[in-house]
């Protein structure tokens, strides 16, 4: 009798714990939906869209403001392009999925001057034994003009329709790079939770078209925005483009 009573207990506390996996997999895959289709979510307001853009500023404050461990200033100086993408959430635990919402900004190469921000959305995946989420506050320097141009595109993928690498940091990692310059793109990232597992492949930035429209106005495109200045310029997109016209003269 004990040894039936010991090997029902064991059964219940594997049911148990099959249970709670399937409960993590379902959450999962339901994040895994949202990030793959972000379109069934409700549409973000002006306010919304407006706080996306001052949590972008603080993002490159804090990246510009660490002389030692933050984003050389000479290589924004030489960026054709800024995307910021604040809090990018990666979930995973076989599945990784990783979903976030950011700006663009594009820098005219002859006056040096800075454009409104256009919003993107990023999202990308990768399969490995990966376990935990983790929020990461990711900055990208677009360093050519074909770089800045495939943003026009619907997708644009990391590693497939351009090069990406990753980026130096400190006071003097800028003159060891002249071979990743070659990249099309340098990325920069700040973690501030728990991720175990493989690095996200084919990350691919996409245009918010909806987010655009709501901030900027009816049928205003990426390019509108980037190439005739047309939108909307909020408080904090004036201190935004203060944060970089200061950081690049």
């Amino acid at each position: 009798m004990t040894g039936s009573v010991a090997l029902g207990r064991a059964r219940v506390i594997e049911m148990v714990r099959i249970r709670k996996i399937m409960k993590v997999l379902l959450a999962i895959f339901g994040l895994w939906m949202i990030a793959v289709q972000p379109e069934v979510s409700a549409a973000a307001s002006f306010q919304e869209l407006d706080s996306r853009i001052l949590a972008s500023d603080l993002v490159l404050k804090d990246a510009l403001g660490m002389p030692d461990r933050g984003i050389p200033k000479d290589l924004l100086q030489r960026c054709r392009g800024l995307a910021i993408f604040p809090a990018v959430v990666k979930v995973g635990l076989v599945l990784g999925v990783s979903f976030g919402t950011g700006i663009v900004v594009k820098r005219d190469e002859k006056t040096g001057e800075w454009s409104r921000p256009a919003f993107f959305n990023i999202r990308g995946g990768s399969v490995g034994v990966q376990a935990g989420a983790q929020a990461t506050d990711l900055v990208l320097l677009v360093m050519n003009e074909e770089g800045v141009e495939g943003l026009l595109e619907d997708k644009f993928t990391l590693g497939a329709d351009v090069s990406v690498a990753a980026g130096p940091i400190g006071r003097q990692a800028s003159a060891e790079t002249s071979v990743r310059l070659d990249s099309g793109i340098l990325s920069y990232s700040r973690s501030k939770g728990l991720f175990a597992g493989l690095a996200l492949k084919g990350a691919a930035l996409e245009p918010d078209n909806e987010a655009n429209e709501i901030y900027h106005g009816k049928g205003i495109t990426v390019q509108d925005v980037f190439y005739e200045g047309k939108g909307s310029l909020s408080d904090n997109a004036r201190i935004l483009i203060g944060t970089l016209g200061d950081a690049t003269r």
